[in-house]
């Protein structure tokens, strides 16, 4: 890390905020594929530590995009069929959630829920476009995961910080932009302070960083990145009947980056928001 990046963390955790550390199952897994010396045995038996880690990855693999129409049993089936490295991106996603939560506050389950469903969305966008973007549904599916985690960390120190999504209702969703200038800090910004304690590749890093914005074209991937989750996130809005005021600044662009026709979106939306129902069932 960065001695600047070092140096914000430090500035965080002087007002209270602290960034979670990795759970240790997920370092064993970072270091056992680090070093090379590993086979599909050996990173199950890390992952079956963890029972509630191993629940929550056979539930994302059930996907048709990370499953490719074949049921699990096993988890050495699910290295088997999605791939180590894969698996890996979809373990450091899913520890998110449990690593950042309270039990007690309906808030986060409703976080996270609309987070999931985000990720799921983007790593099927992501499989269909990835001629065109070159970003994997796995890589996706994480980018959808960490997108906004910065709001759960502010959470957790400042428990009004998200009030309005105390409110049991998906449609309910805060002005994140208004809730920084409130608190004085930048969700966009813990989030990739997050993602680069945890490991994350730095085009992910940086997509995390600029979400609500595009990137600049120099930053490469993670333009493409951003495109893929903020259509995700329009798909979303959509699903739920909810307003998307950001859509209309920067929904061309997103567009264009993807390889999607202004005039096929209805279509795309229409198959896409069937699949995504076809996987949730």
């Amino acid at each position: 890390m960065k001695v600047e990046e070092q140096q914000a963390l430090d500035r965080l955790a002087a007002s209270g905020i602290r960034i979670p550390p990795q759970p240790r199952v997920l370092i064993e897994l970072r270091d056992a594929i680090a070093s090379g010396d590993y086979s599909i045995r050996s990173v199950g038996n890390i992952i079956a530590q963890d029972p509630g880690l191993v629940a929550m990855l056979f539930k994302a693999s059930r996907s048709p995009v990370f499953s490719r129409g074949r049921k699990f049993d096993k988890l050495d089936q699910v290295l088997q069929i999605i791939g180590i490295k894969q698996t890996y991106n979809l373990v450091q996603a899913i520890a998110l959630s449990t690593a950042i939560s309270d039990g007690t506050r309906k808030a986060f389950e409703l976080f996270w829920a609309r987070a999931g469903e985000v990720a799921q969305l983007a790593a099927i966008i992501a499989e269909d476009q990835v001629s065109v973007c070159n970003v994997f549904p796995d890589q996706a599916y994480m980018a959808g995961i960490f997108h906004e985690c910065g709001v759960p960390v502010l959470m957790m120190r400042f428990p009004d910080y998200c009030s309005q999504l105390h409110l049991e209702d998906v449609n309910c969703w805060p002005n994140l932009a208004q809730e920084d200038a409130k608190f004085d800090t930048d969700h966009c910004s813990v989030g990739y302070l997050v993602a680069r304690h945890w490991g994350l590749p730095d085009f992910v890093c940086a997509a995390i960083r600029y979400h609500h914005e595009l990137p600049d074209e120099e930053m490469g991937a993670a333009v493409s990145l951003v495109s893929i989750v903020q259509l995700a996130i329009h798909f979303y809005h959509r699903i739920n009947l909810q307003p998307n005021p950001v859509w209309d600044k920067i929904g061309l662009r997103v567009l264009e980056e993807i390889g999607i026709a202004v005039e096929d979106l209805g279509e795309y939306y229409e198959d896409v928001s069937q699949r995504f129902h076809e996987a949730d069932c």
